[in-house]
């Protein structure tokens, strides 16, 4: 069944107007008639089947029917990347909302090679991601800050995996018995970390530095090997078959 991700609140009864797009979606792709029915979610009120009350070429209407499945939110883990050139980031997004991240937080280093990002695109591609998956919670794409001014303020508690491609002990045995909790994932830009970057970091006490092995690995890569092995050591695949 098709699933669309809405802004709506949902509940029995409520009507439901998607915008332009995603009625042409819905109504020239899929070409659904009154009387369909799909799954909706908006990240907080669960997921709900709803029926097509009204189609035509420009717009379509539903009515919300039933809960399917209560509000499921996945571990609070930020993956915090460097931006890299479009295409990759953008793959970077979809795989981050496919294995779970709760948000994506690009930065600028001293050796970024891009200085900007679309991000209402790219959290249209974390939705869109989160559509196809079954995910319920998709990721927030948050605006791009500086790598030191996040390293400023950042959050009490919130410990941070570094994959530091100058050295480090392999990721699943640094995470051994780490626990879960707030973490945050960094990756670095396809240059690597300036020395000086590396050295603030190394020396932050919330920074527990990772190697992902003996090859070098470009940006996305990296941030899926980071992510797949941070969820199979402490994040919701832990005990899972």
């Amino acid at each position: 069944m098709i699933r669309l991700f809405v802004p709506d609140p949902l509940a029995a009864g409520a009507p439901i107007a998607p915008g332009p797009e995603a009625s042409r979606y819905l109504i020239a792709v899929m070409r659904l008639a009154i009387g369909s029915e799909i799954q909706l979610f908006n990240g907080r009120d669960g997921e709900w089947r709803a029926t097509v009350v009204e189609a035509d070429k420009r717009r379509c209407r539903l009515t919300v029917g039933s809960l399917i499945r209560p509000q499921e939110t996945g571990p609070d883990l930020t993956l915090v990347v460097a931006l890299v050139k479009r295409g990759r980031l953008e793959t970077i997004v979809e795989k981050a909302a496919e294995l779970g991240a709760a948000r994506v937080q690009p930065v600028l280093t001293r050796r970024t090679n891009a200085d900007r990002a679309n991000v209402d695109r790219l959290q249209a591609i974390a939705i869109e991601a989160a559509e196809q998956t079954g995910r319920m919670d998709p990721p927030r794409i948050l605006e791009p800050v500086k790598l030191a001014k996040l390293l400023d303020g950042w959050e009490a508690g919130r410990r941070l995996m570094f994959c530091d491609e100058t050295g480090g002990p392999p990721a699943l045995d640094a995470l051994a018995g780490k626990g879960g909790g707030p973490w945050a994932i960094l990756i670095g830009p396809e240059g690597g970390f300036d020395p000086e970057e590396i050295a603030r970091l190394r020396g932050m006490e919330a920074v527990l530095p990772v190697s992902l092995g003996p090859r070098i690995l470009r940006a996305d890569t990296a941030a899926i090997s980071a992510m797949t092995l941070w969820q199979a050591a402490v994040g919701d695949w832990t005990g899972r078959g």
